[in-house]
């Protein structure tokens, strides 16, 4: 097995259900994951009562592949 070239340094916190706030090397603003549509379905969430919608951790899997 050759080197380690890098080593990515993500801080993530849980704030309230499925609101998570991530810091992310290279992005000046903290990233916040949540849930919506079908993924709040799946796991039983009322989006009706989430304070705040945002993209899922899928949707930036999926983001980053197409990439």
């Amino acid at each position: 097995m050759g080197e380690v070239k890098y080593v990515s340094r993500v801080q993530l916190e849980r704030k309230k259900g499925p609101l998570r706030l991530a810091i992310i090397p290279a992005e000046s603003e903290p990233v916040w994951f949540g849930v919506h549509g079908a993924i709040a379905e799946h796991y039983g969430v009322d989006t009706a009562k989430l304070e705040e919608v945002h993209a899922t951790t899928l949707d930036y899997v999926v983001a980053a592949a197409g990439g």
